[in-house]
């Protein structure tokens, strides 16, 4: 009984520290992540790279997997680029358990040490790099508890005689995929057998069935991920299993010859079952990586549905046009028209997520806020080079205008942004608004979504009317919040709405002001440089 809960223990911990290593690269990777897609869209060798990288790094291909599936269904990348991704991610993670027979488990206790004094003790970037390091190493200290307690199994007939049934290929593939899909990583029950078979109790016979299983059993998570995404997020997510079904399919079929290919590269058990994990993954590359393009073209007939991508990167902006300034500013406002129809993307999926929260939805739009904030980035530097040219007076109004303007669209996808984080708040502990204020939330919601709609009409067409429309609506807005604010007041006074809904309703009615307010400055901006 001790040693079954010790071997829990050690589970929980490699979980646990595979999870939060995770959401701390992840947090690391939203600063670079705009360079991760522009490298992985390139072509489908980067992509294989990017997903080598991204899960050793992750130390988990189920979460590079279902990073890039969220990419996918946000737009970031296309459906294709995906495919070449999710390959690498399977090859890198192969890594985690050649670590185990390296016996990299014995040096845990040590980045567990100095990765929780830095943690502990350090401040900004050395903080942040402690705890991965703390997380790193309990993901190998789970794992040394585990061998710990594998010695002790030889002595139990029961444990040796279960192992021996996997010896039965079906028997093996189940029991990976079961034990897989519970714990949602591949390299626990991988790891397991390469730490028995260190102790000699469990034969490569006994061992390869349960890879193959452990290999289709990591697809859950995608499959999960998918649910949530769009059509092309579940393209991603089914092409994932297809991908572990094809290897485990032919490596079933010549059976006998993998299994004699892999003991021919080491004579330790333990390495042969890595080698049989990294072998059936870079099988899985070969079959797949020169047929992506006919592949994703029969899934998008499998699976009908749009497949657009945003641009994360300007499409417009071109260094040769900067001897031309009127060329280059009338780039730029196309570039503009650009960012503005993604904050109405991003405005639009929030109304969608006011009506039915999903948690995909509103990953998806805080990744359309990356390439909002990317593009304004891209729009100033190349504002900046434009003014170091000889520039008349009305050229360089255009310029103070645009650097003006991109800003205010990312603040518009900021605030916007925020809407989305209170939409998931009151998701989350199921807040409802009161008849009244509900009411009142979709008048202003009408009113700021025309102005949107106007200030983006305003950037191609100068229209003067529609200027003026945009000034007195935002003048109706603002008393409407005044008014909306004083009756919640009201309300909240004699206990017509629950306290736990006032802060949301009052945050969500000054997102929505600021971004009517800012939809006023576009088309000042606008009017102004005629």
């Amino acid at each position: 009984m001790k040693e079954l809960l010790i071997v829990s223990s050690g589970i929980i911990l490699f979980l646990v520290g595979m999870i939060r290593l995770s959401s701390s690269v992840r947090h690391v990777m939203n600063v670079r992540i705009k360079e991760l897609i522009r490298y992985a869209a390139d072509k489908p060798l980067y992509g294989l790279v990017t997903g080598v990288v991204s899960a050793i790094v992750f130390q988990s291909s189920s979460a590079s997997t279902a990073l890039t599936i969220g990419f996918v269904s946000a737009g970031l990348i296309s459906f294709y680029s995906s495919l070449a991704i999710i390959l690498g991610a399977d090859i890198g993670t192969t890594l985690t358990v050649q670590f185990v027979v390296w016996r990299f488990t014995e040096l845990s206790p040590f980045f567990v040490s100095i990765g929780g004094l830095l943690w502990l003790t350090r401040r900004d970037n050395w903080k942040t790099a402690g705890e991965m390091i703390f997380y790193f190493g309990l993901i190998f200290f789970g794992l040394d508890l585990i061998g710990q307690q594998a010695a002790e199994l030889k002595q139990s007939p029961a444990f040796v005689q279960y192992f021996a049934m996997t010896k039965n290929p079906l028997y093996g593939i189940g029991l990976g995929m079961v034990i897989t899909a519970i714990v949602h990583a591949s390299a626990i029950p991988i790891s397991i057998l390469a730490l028995l078979a260190q102790q000699d109790l469990i034969l490569l016979e006994n061992a390869v069935p349960v890879v193959l299983g452990a290999n289709i059993g990591t697809t859950v998570t995608a499959l999960l991920a998918g649910t949530v995404a769009n059509v092309s997020g579940k393209r991603t997510a089914v092409s994932h299993l297809i991908f572990k079904c094809g290897g485990v399919l032919l490596c079933l079929v010549m059976f006998p010859f993998f299994l004699d290919l892999v003991k021919g590269m080491s004579a330790s058990v333990a390495e042969q079952i890595v080698w049989s994990h990294f072998l059936l993954n870079l099988l899985i590359v070969v079959m797949f990586i020169c047929f992506l393009r006919p592949f994703a073209r029969l899934m998008n007939r499998l699976l009908p549905g749009e497949d657009s991508a945003l641009p994360i990167w300007p499409e417009y902006l071109n260094e040769k046009d900067l001897i031309n300034p009127v060329k280059s500013l009338d780039h730029v406002l196309l570039e503009l028209q650009r960012q503005t129809k993604l904050v109405q993307i991003m405005f639009a999926r929030t109304l969608n997520l006011m009506s039915r929260y999903e948690e995909g939805r509103n990953r998806d739009i805080s990744y359309v806020e990356i390439v909002v904030n990317n593009l304004r980035s891209q729009i100033v530097r190349f504002l900046w080079r434009v003014s170091g040219r000889p520039l008349s007076t009305q050229l360089s109004r255009r310029v103070f205008a645009y650097t003006a303007m991109a800003g205010d669209i990312k603040s518009i996808g900021n605030h916007i942004q925020s809407i989305s984080v209170l939409v998931m708040q009151q998701a989350a502990s199921k807040v409802k608004f009161s008849g009244c204020g509900e009411n009142e939330l979709l008048s202003i919601i009408g009113l700021v979504e025309r102005n949107l709609a106007d200030a983006s009409l305003l950037l191609s067409t100068f229209d003067a009317e529609k200027v003026r429309d945009v000034i007195r609506r935002e003048e109706e807005i603002d008393v409407e919040v005044k008014d909306a604010l004083d009756n919640h007041l009201m309300r909240f006074h004699n206990r017509e709405c629950t306290p736990e809904a006032g802060p949301i309703f009052v945050e969500m009615l000054g997102h929505l002001e600021r971004i009517s307010d800012l939809c006023n400055n576009l088309a000042e901006y606008i009017r102004d440089i005629q």
